[in-house]
């Protein structure tokens, strides 16, 4: 299983880099391989404002459908809408064609609370 050691992580399975003030989300490796084959992808409209736990975002694959969280709270400044058409980069790349949408992190501080690459593994090695 893929871990990059320069992203940070939920304990939902989604994935965050951080670059400047802005944070680019998907989901983990570990996340598109219990999906399964993803079919939908609903993006967030841009500009929009999430709150930190919200949904995001969600993933319909064959054989659940699954909400994706925001890791931090902010503004919706970037979506993949290549995933519209293409919603199997979910699964081919998960850490970089398919990443679902940027935030512009309205507080920081939140970012702290997400796990590294270590605590990210012990977690699915515990699953």
């Amino acid at each position: 299983m893929n871990i990059p050691d320069d992203l940070r992580y939920t304990s939902d399975h989604e994935w965050v880099r951080v670059e400047g003030g802005r944070a680019t989300i998907g989901i983990t490796d570990y996340a598109q391989d219990a999906l399964g084959d993803v079919v939908f992808v609903q993006v967030p409209d841009v500009g929009a404002t999430v709150e930190l736990g919200a949904t995001v975002s969600e993933v319909e694959s064959t054989k659940s459908v699954s909400d994706i969280y925001a890791p931090v709270a902010g503004t919706v400044a970037e979506v993949n809408t290549d995933l519209a058409d293409s919603p199997e980069r979910l699964n081919e790349d998960p850490y970089g064609d398919g990443w679902i949408c940027v935030l512009e992190v309205g507080d920081a501080s939140q970012l702290e609370g997400l796990l590294d690459a270590e605590g990210y593994r012990a977690l699915v090695d515990g699953a």
